[in-house]
């Protein structure tokens, strides 16, 4: 049995994401009041706020963390239009501040026109890079040639999505055999736009990302997308958020060896719920892709799993409140470990809840890694 617990996060206005470092042991928090606080993990389980600053000049939507390997990072996004670099930085022996530690901003990124609405770190083979997306629609890829040296950020990509930007996803493969690919889905609420999801693949011969599939099938507004780690499949499988949860296998057709164009993908959906009977915020996978959560407007956590059949059915139910839901045969359905703010974030299994008007966003901690579900509105650079 797993047990609820809250945190009193101390946030003065509504909280839009938070995120987990790499072990699980730290978490970041943003809120529309402008802020950015970090949470450490105790032995006995409790979480510690342990900084707090003002970070942005407007509501700050995402916050994301490094990969360890280059120190202990974070990234933020803002309706300021900026997104920013963080490097916590530990007192030397001759300071007064000895042995406590800081935050610093490093960089201030600010080519973007309009709401900064995502910020991701690529995955960590292909080096220190960070990508962002706007309600302008352009994605901006942004690497530190220095990785000892993170005030440096050169623009190396910038990608015209032609629909305001809503989040964005990493495909995780190290595998040779897969080029560098992301998703970017978008919120624009006109049915008519097409399909709001849409991937993009590096080309090694012309040195940019180029457009090798939209999902035409997914008209209404997106709000997260998540790609399931690899884990060495020769295909790949993105999960959506939207009016309800969508799972979707690219699977990669055989290229000619004289092609230089994007790879061709076959779409298939393999899963499509419509559970929540609300909107989808937040989706988010365990590590070993076996487990997606998704949180929704009904106030509620649920689990998907497939079986040997690749039939994808759900295995539980978490309420915001983190009492258990009672399922259609009138006993408790299976719960995982949650945690939150007062009206609850939910993390172990979770990337976050939303309750009521309250947005929130926890991830999925080790083994179970990142979901969220936020704002039950839109960002206002959408009005």
């Amino acid at each position: 049995m797993f047990v609820a617990r809250s945190i009193a996060a101390d946030h003065k206005d509504l909280i839009h994401d938070v995120s987990y470092d790499f072990h699980g042991r730290r978490m970041a928090t943003c809120s529309s009041d402008q802020s950015v606080k970090v949470w450490d993990k105790t032995e006995n389980g409790e979480w510690h706020c342990t900084a707090s600053w003002k970070t942005h000049s407007g509501s700050v939507w995402r916050v994301t963390w490094a990969h360890p390997e280059f120190g202990q990072v974070l990234a933020s996004c803002s309706f300021d239009r900026t997104a920013a670099v963080w490097e916590e930085i530990v007192g030397e022996s001759n300071d007064k501040q000895r042995g406590l530690s800081h935050w610093i901003k490093r960089t201030t990124l600010v080519d973007s026109r309009t709401s900064v609405t995502d910020v991701k770190f690529a995955p960590k083979h292909m080096g220190l890079m960070l990508t962002t997306c706007s309600a302008d629609g352009v994605v901006r890829i942004y690497e530190a040639p220095d990785v000892m040296n993170l005030s440096q950020w050169s623009l190396q990509h910038e990608i015209s999505c032609k629909l305001s930007c809503s989040c964005i996803s990493w495909n995780p493969s190290s595998s040779r055999a897969h080029p560098p690919m992301f998703a970017v889905g978008s919120d624009d609420n006109n049915v008519s736009c097409g399909g709001k999801v849409q991937i993009y693949e590096y080309n090694e011969n012309t040195r940019k990302y180029s457009k090798a599939e939209t999902l035409m099938t997914v008209t209404d507004a997106v709000h997260d997308i998540a790609f399931a780690p690899n884990l060495g499949r020769s295909f790949h499988v993105l999960a959506i958020a939207t009016k309800d949860v969508r799972i979707f296998k690219l699977v990669p057709m055989r290229k000619e060896s004289t092609s230089t164009g994007p790879t061709m993908f076959e779409v298939q959906i393999v899963a499509q719920f419509d559970n929540h009977n609300s909107q989808v915020w937040r989706v988010s996978w365990n590590i070993t892709s076996t487990l997606l959560a998704s949180s929704g407007d009904d106030g509620c956590v649920r689990l998907w799993k497939a079986n040997y059949m690749d039939n994808w059915k759900c295995t539980g139910i978490l309420k915001g409140d983190g009492s258990p839901l009672t399922g259609l045969s009138g006993q408790p359905t299976a719960m995982s470990t949650m945690m939150g703010s007062s009206v609850q974030t939910s993390q172990n299994a979770i990337n976050g809840m939303s309750a009521g008007r309250i947005g929130k966003r926890a991830p999925f901690a080790p083994p179970l890694r990142q979901l969220t579900s936020p704002k039950t509105y839109q960002h206002p650079a959408h009005y």
